[in-house]
C-alpha cells in the first residue's frame, strides 16, 4: 500500500473535471491539484513555454512526495509528456482528445472536435487524428477566449453562450453526431452544449479513460492505497482561490500559492 498523494496539474481550474472522476474511482487515494491560473491559457503558449510551464509544475508536485503526475491538460499532454516521461523518473498519466471512440463510432462521418491552439497544432494530435479519421470529416474549433471565461467564473455569461454559437454552428451544418471535448476546461459547459447541439450528437470527454488508465498505472507499480481513512485532496492556486472552491463546490481544502 503506498500512501503518497496523487499528483495533478492543469493551466487552471479546468483539470478539476478529470480529478472529479478520479476521485470518483479511487476514493481512498490523497491527492494534491495545482492549478497554474496565473499562466492560463496555455493553449496560446510556445511549445518551450508550456514544456517550462510543465516542468515548473512537475518540480513543485515532487517537491510533495506525489507518486504520479497526472497532466490533466491537452495542451501540456501534447506538448511536453514526452520530455516529462524522459527526464523524471515517476509514472505520467496525459490527456488527448477522445477522437478514437468519435470516429469509430460516428454514423454520420462527421465529428467536431472542440480544443485549445496548442492542442490542434500539436504533433501527437496529428498522429492521432490521421491515425483514426480516414473517410470522416472532421470539424476542428479553436476555443478561442473560453477558458479564460471559465477562469474568471464566467462559465454561463452571454459572453460564454455567444463564442459557443459561433463555434457550434459550423459543426451543426456539417451534421456532426459526436463533438469530442479537447480540454479539460471543457465538460464545464456541458449544460450549455447540450442546449445548443441536436439532440442526436453526443458529446465525450477523456475524464473517466483518464481515471482508469491513473488506476491501471497506480495498480501495475503497487502504488494503490487500500487505507480507509479519510483521504486527503488539496487545492493549489496561484490566482483567487474562489472560483477554485466555487466550482469544487466548496467541498476540499483550497489555498493560495505564491507560484
Amino acid at each position: 500500500m503506498n500512501t503518497q498523494p496523487i499528483g495533478i496539474f492543469d493551466s487552471g481550474i479546468g483539470g478539476t473535471s478529470v480529478f472529479k472522476e478520479i476521485h470518483a474511482l479511487l476514493p481512498h487515494e490523497n491527492s494534491i491539484y495545482l492549478a497554474d491560473s496565473k499562466h492560463a491559457p496555455y493553449g496560446n503558449k510556445s511549445k518551450q513555454e508550456i514544456i517550462e510551464l510543465s516542468i515548473k509544475n512537475t518540480e513543485y508536485l515532487l517537491s510533495k512526495n506525489c507518486k504520479l503526475i497526472v497532466v490533466a491538460c491537452n495542451t501540456a499532454t501534447t506538448n511536453a509528456i514526452s520530455y516529462l516521461r524522459a527526464t523524471y523518473d515517476v509514472p505520467f498519466i496525459g490527456i488527448e482528445p477522445a477522437i478514437k471512440p468519435a470516429a469509430l463510432n460516428t454514423e454520420t462521418k462527421a465529428v467536431g472536435i472542440l480544443a485549445t491552439k496548442g492542442t490542434l497544432s500539436s504533433e501527437l494530435f496529428h498522429k492521432t487524428t490521421d491515425l483514426y479519421s480516414n473517410g470522416i470529416k472532421v470539424i476542428e474549433q479553436v476555443g478561442e477566449g473560453i477558458v479564460p471565461l471559465i477562469e474568471a467564473g464566467k462559465t454561463y455569461s452571454n459572453q460564454m453562450k455567444a463564442l459557443l454559437k459561433d463555434y457550434m454552428q459550423p459543426m451543426i451544418d456539417a451534421n456532426i453526431d459526436y463533438l469530442v471535448l479537447g480540454c479539460t476546461h471543457y465538460p464545464y459547459l456541458m449544460p450549455l452544449l447540450l442546449e445548443m447541439l441536436p439532440k442526436h450528437v453526443k458529446i465525450i470527454d477523456s475524464g473517466l479513460a483518464v481515471a482508469k488508465q491513473t488506476k491501471a498505472v497506480l495498480d501495475k507499480n503497487s502504488l494503490l492505497n487500500f487505507s480507509s481513512n479519510i483521504p486527503e485532496n488539496i487545492f493549489y492556486t496561484n490566482t483567487n482561490v474562489s472560483v477554485l472552491n466555487d466550482i469544487l463546490d466548496k467541498k476540499f481544502i483550497v489555498e493560495h500559492l505564491n507560484f
